[in-house]
């Protein structure tokens, strides 16, 4: 049986994520971390944590065993994300007591991307792997109905309670 390296359409797509420490010569921190990128998971499931470059200015930590799910409430985010000019992976990560920022989740849902952000969390977003785009366009477009256009309706002097200018004091 032939593997197919195209993600299912239904099933979670296995990811790693590679973090990287920069160290900083300024006053105000030491060291800066943030998501890196995001590559197809090449380690066996169960897999830890490891280094993948090290040296005196940065350290690059390589996170196998997530999971990139796609959900259909979250299909508008999906096809404004791939429709910007640069789609992206966004990746929430939290500093351990170790010092080691570890990434937490990951979306490529624009809209929960903004809504980690908003909530003040560490978020990154890096570049969508491009053989991700087809899988996510093609499930953006299977559950995303655009919502229809509400008829505007004006106010008229008809209204209960609501009162014309031309209708004199009362």
């Amino acid at each position: 049986m032939a593997e197919n390296s195209a993600p299912n359409p239904v099933a979670p797509y296995p990811v790693a994520v590679i973090m990287e420490r920069v160290r900083l010569a300024d006053r105000w921190g030491t060291e800066r971390w943030d998501a890196k990128g995001v590559v197809r998971d090449p380690e066996p499931p169960g897999s830890g944590e490891r280094v993948i470059v090290s040296d005196e200015r940065a350290l690059q930590v390589l996170f196998p065993g997530f999971m990139l799910k796609l959900h259909p409430d979250e299909a508008e985010g999906y096809i404004y994300n791939i429709t910007s000019p640069q789609p992206k992976v966004f990746v929430m990560w939290r500093v351990g007591e170790d010092g080691m920022a570890r990434p937490a989740l990951l979306t490529v849902s624009y809209h929960e991307g903004a809504r980690w952000m908003d909530s003040e969390e560490n978020v990154g977003g890096v570049a969508l792997p491009p053989d991700l785009l087809q899988w996510i366009a093609e499930f953006g477009a299977a559950h995303y109905t655009e919502e229809p256009k509400k008829k505007k309706r004006y106010a008229s002097s008809r209204d209960k309670g609501v009162g014309s200018h031309r209708d004199g004091p009362k």
